[in-house]
Order: structure tokens, then C-alpha cells, then sequence
């Protein structure tokens, strides 16, 4: 029987799985190499080796109600989207309402984790961690790994031909910090990713000029959407969801034309060689504003460099370049974990669901917050960690490893299909049919035709509304009692931030969801309750 757990990392994936054992009525020791909570999310003025690094003015890409804990919202006050400090502070209340800090070992780090001898018959592993120079072994009866997959920076020089040579600066975007250093400078961003967008932004406030390289291009999506309500309010429904399924191509043809019709990705040099949907999309509202502005130049790949210049693949020639940031991603690895257990290969990880090693004589570790979605990890990984620990405790069991294996396979395949080969795939997750996945396995996914007609109200919202995380609190194991009403009241959460200028015009519809397509939505609705008659 599990009893003790061991948490890897008191991040965004870690303070979720600690309460998730609690739930479960596990024994949880988390260890946390640094002095406080936030992994990722807690700004540093100096990179930390084995530590995320983010720069001063990081705004999250997803809204609060689509980020939050499925039973613990965000303070309505809170801005929708979150400076860094701001979901720190988040983090701090979440942690010490359901007192979570008791259980986390600071300036800790995990440098082994191994199988006992008698893992066949326990399922018991050995963690030895250090502290202070000192190290210690403990047996845990089960192991969670969520130290994410943003601490190892990606940078291949080999790709860039002359680099050596180049007597200017250049760095990862893991170092900067703030823009003020490169006040006048000539500058290239290698990337376009959304660190990437969102450092060239930063820096054309400051800089002489800054130029934008990308091999692929991408398509660039607004944080303020339809109406003025956060994006993933309005695309991330269970609605959107099922026609995209329905109809890839017509729904590739509308959100580009919708991006399109703000700014025309070929007059900006942006387009880029997939289509919508075979990508992550970079989110940023400023872009445009910069490159209309010329404060921000789009070039192609870099082909190679010289001492001062840098030539691009078009043939093209920038001089007296001073400063070159490659924000080329990361590359993420288990330093602690033997490659027989858990292997990664070329950013790839075998993992049934995502979470578990297929070929463990005993379901006892999982990873928690390996994943790349369309949307928000801290409600996926509290997902994830709902299950992993019911997993353990026996109220769950996984398939036979051929089983997990095939459906690995699967998955890769499915990632293949529907995005181009780059390392940012290999974890990629769409957020509504991820959800949907574990909260099956979980027992926690609602019933929509049920709720349609015993609730028709709460049914409405689950359907055309944001699928937020408390929607997975309503029924099964877990359920929390103010689900309904979170879900019935998030969009005067979403909007109570924005209006503190409080007009006396009579307020017109909350809806995020076009009335024609609610029509066709009701018409889906019917016609799949229909087909279940």
C-alpha cells in the first residue's frame, strides 16, 4: 500500500500534486532546491543552474479563470492576465489555504532517485537528496516528478555558421533580465516563439534597432480577443473543440482569416509555411505595433556570421550587429533518474498519458507537468497529479504494458500528423481533449447531455463557455462543492478587473460565444442526444 510520496519540485506542477496527495490521504515530502515555492514563476534577477529563468516582465499567455486550481479561483481583482509576481502570490495563497508549506523541504535537491531491490514485490524507491553538503537516502513508496521542462536551456551554435568569430555579445534568452542594458544597441532575436515576441518588444523601446529572425514564421494571435475578452475565454470551449475536430480545414481557413484580418501576415513578413493549427500560435498584442512602427524589422534564418555582420538566408546583410539572443527554446532531461527507468531522446519521453513510464513492474512514478498545451499547465497538471495519486492508492489501474505502449505510440503518431517535426512538438497537448482524457480516466468528466437537461443553465455554460478548470469538480471523485457556482460566475470575475470605470449604460450580453454559432452549437447538441436514443 502507498503511503509515502515523494514530490520532485514545489513548482506550478508541485504545490498541486502535494494537495493531491493530501486528498488522497498520502504521506507527501516535496523537495525544492531553492529557498521558497514558484519554480518557473519567481523572477530572479540571476539565472539559478537547474532552475527556470524568466525576465522581469513576464505576463502569463493565459487567463486566470483558464490557470487556476480547479478548486481554488484566482481573487477576482486579480488582472486577468497575471504579471509574474501576481501568480506568485497566487501560488502563496493556494499554498498556505490547503497548508502545503509543512511538507516542503527547501534548499533540497533530489540527486537520485532508483529502484529498491525489492522494487518487484514494493514498488519502493530509493531518493537520496542533499542539503547543507549532506545527503541522505529515504524510502518512498511512490515518486512524482515535476521539476518542468523549462530549466535547460536549447542552444545550437552548430546551426549558425561563424558564430565563433562574432565579437558582439550574444546569450539565451534564459539570461535577460530587462531591457535597460541594451539601451542603443543593434540587435537580433533568433526565434519567434513567445519569449521571443515578447523580448523584441521589450527591446524596441530602448534599442537602436532590432530585428526578428524567423526560419518558419508564425501566426500571432491577440491576448485580448473578441469583445475584449481574454483569448482562451473564447476559443478554449468544448463547442470549438468539437468542431475542430469536425472540420480541421475550415477551421485552419477561419482562424486565419481572422488573423489575417487584423494584421496580414504576408505584408508582415509573418506568415508561416503550416497552418493554423499545426502549431502553437505566439501570442502578442504589441508585434504588429512595432513592426508598423519599424522599431522591429522580420528577417529570414540567419545563414552565417562574420565579426560584425550578420548574413540571412534571403542574402540579405545586417552590420554592426552588437547583440544576438537566441530564444531557441529548451531541451529538458531526469539528471536524478536512471535512463532504464525513464529515457529522453531527443526531447522526447515515453509516457503512458503523459504521466506514466510504461514498463515499471509497479505504476508507483509518475511526471507531472511534461506536457506542451494550448492553453494552461497548472489546471493540467493538477490533473494529472488527481490521478497519479489515485493510481497509486489502488482505485485505478493502468493497462498491461503492451497497452500503454500502443497508446504511446499513438499519441506520437497523432503529434506527427497534425504538427510540423520541431522539439517544441514532442509535448504537445491540446487543452479541452487533454482535460477530457485524464478526467475519463479520472471519473471527473461531466456528463454535457446530462447537465443540459437536468441543468440546463450550468449545461449552457459547460458547453459554449470557457471550459475552465472547475468544470472537472463537479462530479466524481474530488467533487467540490462550489464548482456550480464558480462556472456560473466566472465571467463577472473576468470582467470585475477591467471595469473600474463603472458606466450607468445598461451592461449588454457576457456571452463570449457569436449567438449564430450558440444556434448551431444547440443544433449539435440535439442532434448528438438524439443519435444516444
Amino acid at each position: 500500500m502507498v503511503k509515502k510520496v515523494a514530490v520532485v519540485g514545489a513548482g506550478c506542477s508541485g504545490l498541486p500534486t502535494i494537495k493531491c496527495c493530501l486528498d488522497e490521504g498520502l504521506e507527501p515530502t516535496c523537495f525544492e532546491r531553492s529557498d521558497d515555492i514558484g519554480g518557473l514563476w519567481r523572477f530572479k534577477e540571476n539565472p539559478e543552474d537547474g532552475r527556470a529563468s524568466i525576465y522581469n516582465s513576464v505576463i502569463s499567455n493565459t487567463s486566470k479563470e483558464m490557470t487556476c486550481y480547479s478548486d481554488f479561483p484566482i481573487p477576482e481583482d486579480y488582472p486577468n492576465y497575471m504579471h509574474n509576481s501576481k501568480l506568485l502570490q497566487y501560488f502563496r495563497l493556494y499554498a498556505e489555504h490547503f497548508n502545503l508549506l509543512q511538507y516542503i523541504r527547501f534548499k533540497t535537491t533530489v540527486c537520485n532517485i532508483q529502484k529498491r531491490p525489492d522494487f518487484s514485490m514494493t514498488g519502493q524507491w530509493d531518493v537520496t537528496s542533499e542539503c547543507n553538503g549532506k545527503q541522505q537516502t529515504e524510502i518512498f513508496d511512490a515518486v512524482l516528478i515535476c521539476t518542468g521542462h523549462h530549466c535547460t536551456q536549447n542552444l545550437p551554435l552548430h546551426s549558425f555558421p561563424g558564430i565563433e568569430n562574432f565579437k558582439g555579445q550574444y546569450l539565451h534568452s534564459r539570461q535577460y533580465k530587462t531591457a535597460l542594458p541594451f539601451k542603443n544597441k543593434k540587435i537580433i532575436v533568433v526565434g519567434i516563439g513567445n519569449t521571443a515576441v515578447d523580448l523584441v518588444v521589450e527591446l524596441s523601446s530602448v534599442a537602436k534597432q532590432v530585428f526578428l529572425s524567423t526560419r518558419r514564421g508564425a501566426w500571432i494571435v491577440n491576448r485580448v480577443c473578441d469583445n475584449g475578452y481574454p483569448l482562451d475565454t473564447v476559443q478554449s470551449t468544448r463547442f470549438n473543440c468539437i468542431v475542430q475536430g469536425m472540420i480541421p480545414v475550415l477551421t485552419n481557413h477561419l482562424l486565419e482569416s481572422k488573423v489575417n484580418a487584423r494584421v496580414n501576415h504576408d505584408n508582415y513578413g509573418l506568415r508561416p509555411q503550416h497552418r493554423f493549427l499545426s502549431q502553437q500560435p505566439t501570442v502578442s498584442d504589441d508585434l504588429p505595433n512595432r513592426i508598423i512602427a519599424g522599431k522591429v524589422l522580420l528577417k529570414t534564418n540567419v545563414k552565417r556570421f562574420t565579426e560584425t555582420d550578420v548574413i540571412f538566408e534571403d542574402g540579405t546583410v545586417e552590420k554592426d550587429i552588437d547583440v544576438v539572443i537566441f530564444a531557441t527554446g529548451y531541451v529538458f532531461s531526469l539528471p536524478f533518474l536512471d535512463e532504464s527507468v525513464l529515457k529522453v531522446q531527443n526531447n522526447e519521453i515515453s509516457l503512458y498519458k503523459m504521466i506514466f513510464p510504461p514498463n515499471l513492474e509497479k505504476p508507483t512514478l509518475g511526471c507531472i507537468g511534461y506536457i506542451q498545451p494550448t492553453g494552461a499547465i497548472m489546471p493540467i497538471a493538477e490533473m494529472q497529479a488527481r490521478w497519479a495519486t489515485r493510481v497509486f492508492k489502488g482505485h485505478h489501474q493502468l493497462p498491461l504494458p503492451e497497452g500503454m505502449m500502443k497508446e504511446i505510440s499513438e499519441r506520437k503518431q497523432k503529434i506527427q500528423n497534425r504538427y510540423f517535426k520541431s522539439q517544441r512538438h514532442t509535448l504537445q497537448v491540446s487543452y479541452v481533449a487533454y482535460m477530457d482524457e485524464i478526467a475519463t480516466e479520472l471519473g471527473c468528466k461531466p456528463d454535457i447531455k446530462q447537465v443540459m437537461l437536468t441543468d440546463p443553465k450550468l449545461g449552457w455554460e459547460l458547453f459554449f463557455g470557457p471550459c475552465s478548470p472547475y468544470q472537472y469538480r463537479l462530479f466524481g471523485p474530488g467533487k467540490w462543492k462550489g464548482a456550480r457556482q464558480a462556472i456560473l460566475t466566472q465571467m463577472d470575475r473576468i470582467i470585475k478587473p477591467t471595469k473600474t470605470r463603472v458606466l450607468n449604460n445598461k451592461d449588454m450580453s457576457q456571452s463570449t460565444m457569436p449567438f449564430g454559432f450558440k444556434l448551431l452549437g444547440i443544433l449539435m447538441v440535439f442532434v448528438a442526444m438524439y443519435a444516444m436514443i
